[in-house]
């Protein structure tokens, strides 16, 4: 199947997932032991409000290849009314960005892609 044609919504499901697990790992390799500060620091990276900035410096940085813009620009794009009490439609439809942006990299076996991604949002 051509990636181009999967749901952005499907893609970004897979990148939350992928997102998720990097952060996770990250801060259990910090040397966080307990899970509930695990779970309070996870917030700083995983919250629709952090990965819609994370995204918006990668945008504004030039970070992003053509590519990699028109994928989050389709998921941005894609018309949903709903999202998370925590946050506005905009910041969430950039968070979806950023997560279907990993999943289109995974999906194209792209992994090196992805890990300078997440080392630029981690070492923020």
């Amino acid at each position: 199947m051509n990636v181009l044609e999967i749901n952005v919504l499907v893609l970004a499901y897979l990148g939350d997932t992928i997102y998720e697990n990097y952060v996770r790992k990250y801060l259990i390799n910090k040397g966080i032991g307990n899970v509930n500060d695990l779970q309070k620091e996870a917030i700083n990276y995983v919250s629709a409000t952090a990965q819609a900035q994370y995204l918006t410096s990668m945008i504004d940085s030039n970070f992003l290849s053509e590519e990699e813009i028109d994928i989050v620009k389709r998921a941005r794009n894609y018309k949903t009314t709903s999202h998370p009490k925590s946050c506005d439609i905009i910041t969430y439809k950039y968070a979806t960005g950023l997560e279907a942006l990993i999943g289109y990299l995974d999906l194209t076996n792209r992994k090196e892609r992805i890990d300078e991604i997440m080392n630029l949002i981690l070492s923020e």
